[in-house]
């Protein structure tokens, strides 16, 4: 069946398609009567504006694109939930892309995302794109950092305070005894993981005793999780941790996985606390200590930060929001 078009709309309604477009875009210029009847034949006709077409048109698209890490941890898609709060209320729809931690991928989002004019970009950078960001910019394309931020400190962000989050996971492994903990998760050049990894060693340096080992990953899944723990049960039992504390809840579930099939105890033998709690940390066998990241909340305050760069890019003010992570303790580190 042939779509229906502005002309078809037009003809059915007497009227010229000049008119059906001011009825569609400018309503206040067409009488009563005559809106009556283009809704009529609208309606008889199954027409659907096709409003990315007029946007592309006119040199704009209102939808925002949206670059994550890892479409498969929850986390992400919380923070997704949290943009589209905003955006459904502002009729603006949400592309959204996965780099999965892969540069050329994050590379080729942006490129479409220019290609398409869209209004604004949020993203979790995975490499330097910063000089691609700029461009953006400078091309009309609003763009607010979503869990990063750069070091030029340039645009809006939205960040949790890491370093927090990786001292409250460590001092609570210290607090109930814990003395060999084992950071698992990478890659280290992201900057959360610095960030978790470095308030992690300070935390064992404040209390005087114990030590941390890492033990870096590529990934951040639950494959890495189960991995990283088999490295660690091959060492001797001396040498073996009696706590980790994963770079996020996928690793530390792979973990937790690993350690029960082995008949490791956990927490008796080992404490596992993940990061992120997600909806499968507290229903896990074993319900997961984990350091909660409020996502949502990240999300719906980025897309409110780049709606107002949107709005008027050239008196917004450049934004950066810090967020407080909370530790929620359950079975893995409690018994």
């Amino acid at each position: 069946m042939r779509v229906a078009q502005v002309r078809d709309v037009a003809a059915l309604a007497g009227v010229s398609p000049a008119t059906v477009s001011n009825a569609l875009n400018h309503p206040a210029k067409v009488s009563p009567t005559t809106l009556a009847r283009i809704q009529a034949a609208i309606d008889e006709l199954g027409y659907i504006r096709n409003d990315a077409a007029r946007q592309l048109r006119a040199g704009t698209n209102r939808a925002i694109g949206m670059v994550v890490l890892d479409i498969a941890n929850p986390f992400f898609t919380d923070v997704a939930r949290g943009v589209e709060d905003v955006l459904l209320g502002e009729r603006r729809p949400l592309i959204m892309g996965n780099s999965a931690q892969e540069p050329h991928r994050e590379t080729n989002y942006l490129d479409l995302f220019e290609q398409q004019r869209m209004d604004g970009v949020l993203i979790t950078p995975v490499a330097d794109v910063l000089d691609r960001l700029r461009r953006l910019r400078d091309r009309g394309t609003s763009v607010v950092l979503v869990d990063r931020m750069t070091r030029a400190k340039e645009f809006s962000s939205v960040t949790i305070d890491d370093t927090m989050g990786g001292r409250i996971a460590t001092e609570h492994l210290l607090e109930i005894g814990r003395r060999r903990i084992a950071f698992i998760g990478g890659p280290v050049n992201l900057s959360q993981i610095k960030d978790r990894l470095a308030s992690a060693r300070a935390a064992v340096e404040a209390h005087g005793s114990g030590e941390l080992s890492f033990l870096e990953t590529e990934t951040m899944n639950a494959d890495a999780g189960r991995a990283g723990a088999e490295q660690l049960l091959a060492l001797p039992t001396t040498k073996r941790p009696d706590a980790i504390f994963a770079a996020n809840d996928l690793v530390a579930l792979g973990v937790l996985q690993a350690l029960t099939l082995r008949g490791v105890r956990v927490p008796d033998d080992v404490a596992i606390v993940g990061y992120d709690d997600i909806d499968f940390a507290s229903s896990a066998a074993i319900p997961l200590s984990s350091v909660r990241q409020p996502a949502r909340t990240m999300g719906s305050t980025a897309a409110t930060l780049l709606l107002g760069v949107i709005a008027d890019p050239a008196a917004s003010e450049v934004e950066h929001v810090t967020l407080k992570p909370e530790l929620i303790v359950r079975r893995s580190t409690s018994g």
